[in-house]
Formats: structure tokens, sequence, C-alpha cells
């Protein structure tokens, strides 16, 4: 990602752009379970059974989503938009696929995570939420370090965030009090007809996360 050219960048600036980010409504598949806040860094959470949120199957077109809260008390609107409709659509139209995959949402332990059930296998877009952006940092700082062949994302493709990827097709970002992790790495090397790598998936799609939260904003 550090290699990534003008042209790229640019398209991702120009993301920021985008107008009228919503947030996941309804609720698809999840299983419930306690739910805690916990402030430390920590590694992401992986998959499992945790408490069933909004946000469920596309989350098209609105419905009633959390404000912003304490996170004990549920995740913030902001952070189900992961699950919300311009992620689902991006993805939709970068894949070519003809209906929108299932997908199942989760809040555990401060980190909502959406997962997308796609043929190929699951893409998983999960945020943790902070209670302010030093400790968000903290949290990315760990993250990073206890990556595998994480990679900074500089320059312009970062879009002035401090940022990674790794190689197996996980893409990080920090903005505000919130650390984004797309992670492709159940999925093959290239998708889609016009073979994109999962590693840019999981960039395209946190670059679309991100101007919807610079929008919310």
């Amino acid at each position: 990602m550090t290699n990534r050219t003008p042209l790229l960048a640019s398209l991702a600036l120009s993301t920021l752009l985008l107008s009228g980010c919503a947030a996941a409504a309804g609720s698809v598949g999840t299983e419930p379970a306690p739910s805690s806040d916990v402030s430390s860094p920590a590694p992401a959470p992986s998959r499992g059974p945790s408490s069933s949120t909004q946000g469920g199957h596309a989350g098209h077109h609105g419905g009633d989503s959390p404000s912003p809260r304490a996170a004990s008390k549920g995740p913030s609107e902001a952070a189900t938009m992961v699950c919300g409709e311009q992620p689902m659509d991006r993805l939709t139209a970068i894949l070519d696929l003809e209906q929108d995959p299932h997908t199942v949402n989760s809040w555990a332990d401060s980190t909502f995570t959406c997962t997308y059930h796609l043929d190929e296998g699951a893409l998983e877009i999960s945020v943790r939420e902070a209670p302010d952006q030093a400790e968000a940092l903290m949290y990315f700082d760990a993250m990073q370090a206890l990556a595998v062949d994480a990679t900074p994302i500089e320059g312009l493709a970062n879009l002035g965030f401090p940022a990674y990827e790794t190689a197996d097709g996980s893409a990080v970002f920090q903005k505000d009090s919130f650390v984004l992790r797309v992670d492709a790495s159940d999925l093959p090397d290239t998708l889609g007809p016009d073979a994109i790598t999962r590693n840019a998936l999981a960039y395209q799609l946190s670059t679309t996360i991100l101007a919807c939260w610079v929008e919310h904003h």
C-alpha cells in the first residue's frame, strides 16, 4: 500500500466527497451474549457469539439508529455504518454481485462487527470504539505491533490517518475515537471480474467507510 499510484490516492480522496451515508438497520443472524466495555488496548476480537444490535442484512434505507453514547449501551450510529448502504453498495459493485450478501452483526468489548458472507468466504469489518482519540491511538498501535507482516499505509493513501495493512488482506485505520479494521484474510488472493486483490478490496471499503464518517461529522 505504501507504493500506491497518485491516481489511486486521488480516487480515495475523492471518495471523501460522498454523501448520504446510512447506518445499518434491522437484525439478522446475531447470537446473544453479554457485552462488556473494555477500554485497554488489546488485539482485535475474533468472530464469535456476542450481543445482537441493530444492523443486519444490507442495512439499507435507514431505520432508527443508536446515537453516540457510552460504549456499554451499544454501538454508535457511526460504527453501525460499516454494515450500511454505502459499504454494501461498494462491495457489490466491485465484485459485480447479483444480490447483497448476507450479513451478521455483533457488539462486544466496545467493538461493533459486521460480517459479510460471500461465496468465497467471510469479509469482516469491525470498529473499536474508545473513550477518546488518545486511547484509540493506543489501541491502534497495539494492534499494529501484534499484526503479522504489518506495513504502514503512507502518503496520500492514508488520507491523513494512522493506517496499516497486512500481507494477508487486512486494512486498519484510526480516526478520532474509532479504530476501523477491514479483514479480507478469509478471501482468495483475487476476487471479482476485475481480479481485485483482497488488499485492494479492504482498502477501498475502508475509504468508503471513512467517507461516511466524514459525512456523519
